[in-house]
Order: C-alpha cells, then sequence, then structure tokens
C-alpha cells in the first residue's frame, strides 16, 4: 500500500495529477454518455427521455442506500497493510449479502413497486434497475481498494471498458438493430430485438456493461478475498461510522435528484409532465462537465484529503486545494455560458427551450462542489453525522423549495430549488467548520474570481444580439481575460509548488 509514497514534497501536483487520471475515465466517460444523450434526445420525445430521466433519479438514491457509506469506511479503517485484508473482506462480504437480498425482494415484488411508480405496465424496469444497482454496489468495494492503492490507471481502464461496453451496447439496439429490422425485417434480429422495448434498452445496455465490469474485475475481488478474514466487530464499527454517511448520501440524493421525481407529481399541467421531466433532465446533462470535474476531484481528494491529515502544513494545503478547484470550477462554467450556442447541440432541438435552467444548475453544482472540499472538516474529526445534519438540512430545504416552486415555475423552480439547497449547505458547512476545523482559506481571493465570472456571464449575455461571429469573438475575449487575471494572481503560487 502507498498511500503516502512520494505525497511529502509536492501534495497539490499529487492531487493534481490524480485527478488528471481519474479525471480521464469521469470526463471521457462522461463526455462519451452525453453523446449518447445527444442520441437519446434526436432518438425519443421529451416524455419518454422522461421515463429514463426519472428512473435513474430511482437509481441514484438506491445506489446510496445500497452502498451505505462503506467506500468512505473502508478508507478509514483500511489505514495500514496489516488491517487491510480483513477491512476488505469484511467490507465484500457484508455488500455481497446485501446486494443478493436487495436483487431477490426487487425481483419477487416487481409487479407492485411497478405499480407504485406508476409504471404498471413495465415491471421489468424494476428488475433491469434492481440488477443494475446490485452489481454496481457490490463493485464499489474493489473501486474503492484501487483508489486506496494508488492505481488511478487500472481503475481508469475498468471504468472506460464499462462505460464502451454501454454505449456499444446502446449503439447496437438503438441504431443497428432497428436499421436491419427495417432493410431486412425477416433477418434472425427479431429474435434479439424488439420495437416495443423502446427506451428499456438504454437500461439493458447498462445492465451488459454492470455485469461485464463485474467479471472483468472478478479477479481482483478475489484475489485478497478471505472469508476467515470477515470480522463481524470489524463490521459494527464500519456501520457506525458509515451509517451517518448513508444518512448524509440519501439526503444528498434527495438534493440531487428528487426534483426529476416530483415534477412528474407536482407540474400544474400533468399532461405535460414528463416532456418537463425530459427537458429537464436533458438540460441538467449540460452541466455535466463540471459534475465530471467535480466528480473526478472527488475520487482523488478523498484519500488524499485523509493521507495528508497528520502533517504540519495541512490546512494550508487544502486551503490552495478549495481556491485551485474554485479557479477551474469558474473556468468551466464560463467555458460552457460563454459558448452555449455551441454546446447546446449536444441535445436534440426539441430539449433547446430549456436551456435556461443551465447556468442555474452550474453555480449550484459549483457550491456543491465547494461544499465537498469543505467537509473535510467532519471527516477528519469522525464527527460524521454533522454531514448527516447538513444533508438533511438541505434535503428539508430541497423538498420545500421544489413544492412551492414547481407549479409556479415547472422546471425552471427545479433548477432554483437546486441552487439554494447548494448555496445553503455550503454556507452551513462553513460556518460549522470554522467552528471545529477553522481553515484559512482565502475568501477575498476566492470572491475576487466569483465577482469577475459573474461580470464576465453578464457581458456575455448582453453581447448575445451581435451577429454570431462577432458574439464568439467577444465571449472569447472575456474568457481570455479571466485566463489572464488568474495566470498573473497564481503564477508565484503554482512556481512554488512546483518547487516542493
Amino acid at each position: 500500500m502507498n498511500t503516502n509514497q512520494g505525497t511529502t514534497r509536492n501534495p497539490i501536483k499529487q492531487l493534481a495529477g490524480q485527478t488528471v487520471i481519474y479525471g480521464m475515465s469521469s470526463i471521457l466517460g462522461r463526455f462519451l454518455n452525453w453523446l449518447l444523450v445527444t442520441l437519446y434526445t434526436n432518438i425519443f420525445l421529451p416524455a419518454e427521455y422522461g421515463i429514463v430521466t426519472e428512473l435513474y433519479a430511482y437509481v441514484t438514491f438506491l445506489m446510496i442506500v445500497m452502498t451505505y457509506g462503506m467506500e468512505t469506511g473502508f478508507f478509514r479503517f483500511a489505514d495500514s497493510n496489516e488491517k487491510m485484508n480483513r477491512v476488505y473482506s469484511t467490507t465484500i462480504a457484508s455488500l455481497f449479502t446485501s446486494s443478493t437480498i436487495f436483487i431477490v425482494l426487487l425481483w419477487l415484488f416487481s409487479h407492485p413497486i411497478a405499480n407504485i411508480i406508476r409504471y404498471p405496465g413495465h415491471p421489468e424496469y424494476v428488475t433491469w434497475l434492481a440488477l443494475i444497482v446490485g452489481l454496481d454496489s457490490f463493485t464499489a468495494i474493489p473501486f474503492a481498494k484501487l483508489r486506496q492503492q494508488n492505481r488511478p490507471i487500472r481503475f481508469m481502464v475498468l471504468k472506460l471498458v464499462n462505460i464502451f461496453i454501454n454505449i456499444a451496447a446502446n449503439l447496437f439496439f438503438l441504431l443497428l438493430c432497428p436499421w436491419i429490422l427495417k432493410n431486412h425485417p425477416g433477418s434472425f434480429i427479431h429474435l434479439v430485438y424488439s420495437p416495443s422495448i423502446g427506451v428499456g434498452y438504454i437500461f439493458i445496455s447498462n445492465l451488459i456493461a454492470s455485469l461485464a465490469t463485474l467479471l472483468i474485475l472478478a479477479p481482483d475481488i478475489f484475489r485478497n478475498l478471505k472469508l476467515s478474514d470477515t470480522d463481524l466487530k470489524l463490521l459494527k464499527e464500519m456501520l457506525i461510522y458509515s451509517l451517518p454517511l448513508l444518512v448524509a448520501g440519501f439526503a444528498g440524493m434527495i438534493n440531487e435528484t428528487l426534483d426529476r421525481i416530483l415534477l412528474k407529481y407536482l407540474v400544474a399541467d400533468p399532461h405535460d409532465a414528463m416532456r418537463q421531466v425530459g427537458i429537464y433532465g436533458a438540460n441538467y446533462k449540460l452541466s455535466i462537465l463540471l459534475t465530471m470535474f467535480i466528480q473526478a476531484f472527488r475520487y482523488a481528494a478523498e484519500p488524499f484529503f485523509f493521507s495528508h491529515a497528520k502533517e504540519k502544513n495541512s490546512k494550508d494545503i487544502y486551503a490552495d486545494v478549495m481556491r485551485y478547484f474554485v479557479i477551474f470550477g469558474l473556468l468551466i462554467f464560463l467555458g460552457v455560458m460563454l459558448y452555449i450556442d455551441v454546446v447546446k447541440y449536444f441535445i436534440g432541438t426539441k430539449y433547446h427551450e430549456g436551456l435556461k435552467v443551465v447556468p442555474i444548475l452550474l453555480l449550484a453544482n459549483l457550491c456543491l462542489g465547494i461544499y465537498y472540499n469543505l467537509a473535510i472538516w467532519y471527516k477528519l474529526n469522525n464527527m460524521t453525522k454533522f454531514g448527516a445534519y447538513i444533508a438533511i438540512f438541505g434535503a428539508a430545504i430541497t423538498i420545500v423549495a421544489n413544492i412551492l416552486l414547481i407549479p409556479v415555475l415547472g422546471y425552471v423552480g427545479s433548477a432554483w430549488a437546486t441552487f439554494i439547497c447548494y448555496f445553503l449547505m455550503m454556507v452551513v458547512s462553513y460556518i460549522y467548520g470554522r467552528k471545529y476545523f477553522p481553515i484559512d482559506y482565502k475568501l477575498k481571493t476566492i470572491g475576487e474570481y466569483f465577482f469577475t465570472a459573474m461580470c464576465i456571464f453578464v457581458a456575455s449575455i448582453l453581447s448575445r444580439h451581435a451577429p454570431g461571429h462577432i458574439n464568439l469573438a467577444i465571449n472569447s475575449l472575456l474568457m481570455a481575460g479571466f485566463v489572464y487575471q488568474i495566470v498573473k494572481n497564481e503564477k508565484p503560487g503554482w512556481l512554488k509548488i512546483k518547487s516542493r
């Protein structure tokens, strides 16, 4: 285990390097999945794509429940080579048991569950999603072990294999099979393809990819797995540590995805509900660049923060990380919004009416990323219950704001509810962090970057009536100005990091 190897001299460079590697799988993978959204939104009507948006919202909730905070618990308890095998075997055994029970239960009760979520004719959706959640939950710890062992290349390759299989299956079912059926109606293709399944092939493709990933991971899973190493006492300790993270994670998913579920029930015109869900879900995907960056950062940052916790200058390192995170987050925000006339073509034209929610969602996710940085105070102090409290607070805000705003503003209300939630969570976490784990985050510098970015965004809005090529030139100059400000301000700090 090499968690501390090479980290003393230049920890920011190490974190940046691992964020890039994790990001290659996350960014490239999500970009390719982003292209699938282009495919979906040009094949399916907004109401049909709304089914995908809603059901995957349920999946995110279930993934939190079925991993029950054990990833972070794994990092917390596998802090030495002596404990690694015992922690790993105990965690794997626990997740295998819970995932198996989950799949069996949802398969047995697929019909009543389908009726409850208003898909009475499609119990197969429940079964497919149960298998996806169960398989992905079980493989979460093998992937966490790769992160804990500083093996980002292996992690990246496996994630990309999963994505490419998913994409290949989507292209096969959604493009190749319909083409073969149309041009060769008597061919064998009717044995594996039925047009009536429609959007269901999106779930089937995901399931194929998840199953393939499990098979590829099998050697890694069983290499260090010893049932004799499982320890119920250790499992109890891990659950006590991790279950508050389950509550926090579940509440976090309420903040992140409940809007796509509530839209179906709260939109003023019920006949328009699924169309709005589809439009909102597609435009949410346009904020994916920032989401990808946050995900890549989280993969690298969590083990990084724990490994540097005992260093004398750890708080200075955390402050630097926050500042650089905000800088890159604002660059992504401006990159999307200044070139939105290009970015918008990644979704079908039937969905363009929802572009107004993109800046709101980008800023909301930037607040969420800042919150993830701030959350280090309760994770390092073993005060994970505060993470649960803050997430529950955010969930309450999300629920109330959606109930109040959706009937009035539709999916735009969901976007504002998301921003309000993440902004308040960020503020609350900062206040408590100042009390229990004070870090000098250089708020003045961060505030200057925010102010400049927002001024540039407003200027770009005012220039939108200019001819296309002129507008593009203006926005490019505005972006160049922001980059110049960053380079001017940060160059001494980058040189300092380079010399460590």
